[in-house]
């Protein structure tokens, strides 16, 4: 949209606060954005020269836009952020963490089981967390199993089927863990404030099931039942031990939430931390790609919404590095000293090490791409190698044998710059005799894709043929031979120099050095060869295949097995005398040889 047609536009754009939704030409919505004064914020993107490129990018791309009017600028801070969960428009902020974590669930039972899990089913269950620290939740469920009696077995509890005596208490009961409501020993009214009490507990409140036991310690002394205390003594030592190993940073501080960031020019890392009873019972960094010319206050609020929703926080204080708008039932603070700062100061410290970690295991590779960085990549390979179409499925073919014998064939698939392990092929050389690559590559390649056709799955949009010219001119053939000539590109990698010809070109392409497009190709190579290596390994070893030689009428085994080792390979056997061959086998298996190779 141009200036020219934006002033046309502009009386109508409302001068109230509300949201903005930008539309392009295929009348999808690409950014949402929030405003105190609609006219005035809109306005913004045409009236003043904008510096940012991808903000340029944006505007260039706006064909037409729409407005909602809301009450105060804190209903439209929720209603962005509805919408943007909603349409995910591709300027917005994204926060993404494609990680599962673990959920503690209250299943929807008469009697409720309590365990770890990280599918959340919709079946009315009651999902606590996500918790970032699996050993965290480990503990606290250890924490459960030692102090609060809920059962652990699978059974399916009703009133009913405990009246009609179906079942009968076990070890978990005699051994204390358990207070058996199978058999009646445990009410469902006692037992469900027991649940009560795990909630309580996974919000690190532990006050009341302290207090519980100590009554219960000092009923029980008073009764001279002191083995019992004994028992109650030990859970609230047990609870003490627990809350003194947890991270406190200050018991006067209840229900704050934490939220620091560190940003540079692309992207911004943010922690989170919750804090209840003075411990910290969540903290998560996440990092942030900046879609805009964003600021860190509108970063940190777009953060704070999804944070605080994914981890369930019901905190009235929010602590800050700067003011920023948010819900008026939420107090922010922006501390200059005292333990609140030192609370920020921790949270600046995780931000800055989650960056750290980051650099350390993208050095390492440890950490696959996000979605985001996959797609980057594949538009960038899709540039460098003049696809036509973004190659989001790409199979590579690669044939191996040792020594001249055993020839096999391998194929990988990946998908979204992923390897796609379930597509991975292997293939025995069925119409091919003797070792010969390009028959070979020919019958793989036909074989693969005429299946593929057969079964009415995807051809990939490209197709790489380790080996060079000449293999990949015998893919090509089969290519041509299943109609599939300009559906997909067919190109060669040419061994260890990674150069890649395209079928009836005389130069070959030489991506960037060390660029992201060649390093995908140079991994799909290496998963190829892997993958075929292994598989050639695995043949020699079960000997599904004959060595060439032993395809010799009068050859067998153990004479194929000497010459091999002597000659090196078939090759060198095919280019020697017969001198040298009966030296090693005798004048009559010699002849026999060189008259297979004759042949």
């Amino acid at each position: 949209m141009t200036k020219e047609e934006f002033s046309h536009i502009l009386p109508s754009i409302p001068v109230k606060p509300g949201i903005y939704k930008y539309y392009n030409a295929d009348d999808v919505i690409i950014y949402v954005g929030k405003a105190k004064h609609l006219r005035k914020r809109v306005s913004s993107y045409f009236n003043k020269h904008i510096d940012y490129f991808k903000t340029r990018v944006l505007v260039s791309e706006i064909v037409r836009m729409e407005f909602t009017i809301v009450d105060s600028e804190q209903d439209a801070l929720l209603l962005e952020n509805s919408l943007i969960k909603q349409y995910q428009p591709k300027y917005n902020l994204a926060l993404k963490d494609d990680r599962s974590y673990p959920y503690i669930v209250i299943k929807n039972e008469e009697y409720p089981r309590i365990f770890l899990t990280r599918r959340v089913i919709k079946d009315g269950s009651e999902y606590l967390g996500p918790y970032t620290n699996v050993d965290h939740v480990r503990s606290i469920l250890e924490l459960m199993r030692q102090t609060i009696p809920i059962r652990s077995c699978k059974l399916p509890l009703t009133e009913k089927s405990i009246a009609k005596g179906k079942y009968k208490e076990c070890l978990e009961y005699h051994i204390g863990n358990c207070k058996a409501p199978c058999v009646g020993f445990q009410t469902r009214d006692e037992y469900m404030w027991h649940v009560n009490q795990v909630k309580e507990v996974l919000k690190g409140k532990m006050g009341e099931i302290t207090k519980y036991y100590k009554k219960e310690m000092n009923e029980l002394a008073a009764n001279l039942e002191f083995e019992k205390a004994e028992i109650a003594k030990k859970k609230i030592e047990y609870i003490s031990n627990y809350t003194s190993s947890s991270i406190i940073v200050n018991t006067k501080i209840d229900n704050v939430d934490v939220c620091s960031i560190v940003s540079n020019e692309d992207y911004a890392y943010v922690n989170y931390m919750i804090i209840v009873q003075g411990s910290i019972t969540q903290t998560h960094s996440v990092r942030i790609e900046k879609k805009l010319d964003e600021s860190d206050e509108e970063i940190i609020t777009h953060a704070l919404l999804q944070l605080r929703e994914r981890f369930r926080s019901t905190s009235k204080e929010i602590v800050t590095q700067f003011p920023i708008e948010f819900s008026n039932e939420i107090i922010i603070t922006v501390p200059k000293m005292g333990d609140k700062k030192k609370l920020l100061e921790l949270s600046l410290q995780n931000a800055n090490y989650f960056i750290q970690e980051q650099r350390r295991k993208n050095a390492l590779l440890l950490e696959e791409p996000s979605d985001q960085d996959r797609l980057h990549l594949l538009k960038q390979l899709q540039h460098d190698m003049h696809l036509k179409e973004l190659p989001l499925h790409i199979e590579c073919f690669d044939n191996s044998n040792f020594q001249g014998a055993y020839p096999v064939s391998a194929m990988v698939c990946f998908k979204e710059a992923l390897p796609y392990k379930k597509e991975y092929r292997h293939f025995h050389i069925k119409t091919v005799e003797g070792i010969n690559d390009f028959a070979s590559m020919k019958e793989t390649v036909y074989r693969r894709y005429k299946r593929v056709l057969e079964e009415g799955k995807s051809i990939p949009q490209l197709i790489i043929i380790d080996g060079g010219k000449g293999q990949l001119s015998s893919a090509m053939e089969s290519i041509r031979d299943l109609d599939l000539a300009g559906k997909t590109t067919v190109v060669g990698l040419a061994k260890n120099i990674e150069e890649i010809f395209y079928p009836g070109d005389k130069d070959s392409l030489k991506l960037p050095f060390n660029s992201p497009s060649l390093n995908l190709v140079k991994r799909i190579r290496d998963e190829v060869h892997r993958f075929g290596i292994t598989f050639h390994r695995k043949t020699r070893s079960s000997g599904t295949i004959k060595n060439e030689l032993e395809n010799i009428e009068g050859v067998g085994e153990k004479t194929a097995q000497l010459l091999l080792q002597t000659f090196r390979s078939v090759n060198k056997i095919r280019q020697a005398s017969i001198e040298d061959i009966a030296k090693v086998v005798g004048n009559a298996k010699a002849t026999l040889v060189l008259e297979h190779f004759k042949k």
